[in-house]
């Protein structure tokens, strides 16, 4: 018997040998190109604070998301001229605070007083160096505040596909930013209920004598959100912060995590995922292996690796069987043998 295990031991190291040879590095292969792709998911963990977000963070950090922005200025007698220039200089920081370009926010400008004038559509410029001097170039019109001929106007012929506003299919959203520092001489509630219900959100700013529930009527809700007052155009430029907060978008996972895995943003925070064959715990953050049938179902998406190892598994039983066949007559063999000798 020493001497048929011996030779079973050949015949089936050899057999090894050719599998090797045949299988292995693809086998490798496989298991590492599986392996490097559990790495691509992983996000290294971050020292932060939970999934609070530091909107006090540095404007590098901000990007904000594709607009329609439309600025909707009032520039009526009460508005004086210098006054008239911090409206621009507001108008300059906003613009300076968005990421402005055709794929990103477009920007348009209406300018009303008894009359509106637009000034510039959504189209024209897609530079913050263009949009800037198209502001430095606006000159009030004087008498009047015909507020809600200018948010039917801005409706009708800015917020148009014509005028530069992207298709409603690509959901990007539409916003008004109006500045006033009177009552309106015309009826506001219907029309901007109008513009509200077509998309539109409205941010009210009002300046000095502003009337607090126009401007409520205008704007859109919640209202805590939507509605800004400031006692004189000296201070408007502090605005430029608070709308940077509204209209921005921060990269929450760069600005700190705690997840154990991966890190997924959402809007203004983040939550945590967990790598494949792993489960996230009670706590959101970190992850716990999964068991048994729950742990193959992961390893079972890379199904190059599985091919590869029933391959190998069919392989390996059909030399099996084949070097049993041999056994046998082996052994028969020796056996005959054996008794010739007798």
């Amino acid at each position: 018997m020493t001497r048929l295990m011996s030779l079973f031991l050949f015949y089936f190291s050899g057999f090894l040998m050719g599998v090797q040879g045949t299988y292995g590095p693809y086998i490798r292969n496989q298991n590492q190109l599986y392996i490097d792709r559990q790495r691509s998911h992983f996000t290294p963990n971050m020292p932060g604070q939970g999934n609070s977000i530091n909107f006090g963070a540095p404007a590098e950090l901000c990007k904000s998301r594709p607009l329609d922005l439309v600025f909707i200025i009032d520039s009526s007698r009460s508005v004086r001229p210098a006054e008239f220039e911090k409206v621009k200089i507001f108008l300059s920081d906003m613009v300076n605070s968005l990421d402005i370009g055709s794929d990103a926010t477009r920007v348009a400008l209406v300018n009303y007083a008894s009359t509106v004038k637009i000034e510039f559509l959504l189209k024209k410029y897609f530079s913050k160096a263009d949009i800037k001097q198209a502001f430095s170039r606006i000159d009030p019109l004087s008498t009047g505040t015909m507020t809600g001929l200018a948010i039917k106007t801005s409706m009708e012929q800015v917020f148009t596909e014509e005028a530069g506003m992207r298709p409603q299919k690509k959901k990007i959203p539409k916003v008004a930013i109006i500045v006033t520092d009177g009552r309106p001489q015309d009826k506001v509630e219907e029309v901007a209920a109008a513009a509200r219900t077509s998309g539109i959100e409205i941010y009210a700013i009002g300046v000095d004598r502003a009337e607090m529930r126009s401007l409520k009527l205008m704007a859109s809700h919640p209202m805590e959100d939507h509605v800004f007052y400031v006692e004189t155009y000296g201070v408007i430029e502090k605005l430029t912060s608070k709308f940077r907060e509204s209209l921005c978008g921060f990269d929450a996972c760069a600005l700190g995590h705690s997840c154990e895995h991966i890190c997924v943003n959402n809007n203004a925070s983040y939550f945590c995922k967990c790598r494949d064959g792993y489960v996230l715990n009670s706590d959101k953050k970190t992850c716990a292996k999964q068991r048994n049938e729950e742990a193959r179902g992961g390893l079972s998406e890379n199904p190059c690796m599985c091919e590869a190892q029933i391959a190998f598994q069919k392989k390996v039983h059909s030399s099996i069987q084949q070097l049993t066949s041999k056994l046998d007559d082996i052994t028969n063999r020796v056996q005959q043998f054996d008794i010739r000798r007798e």
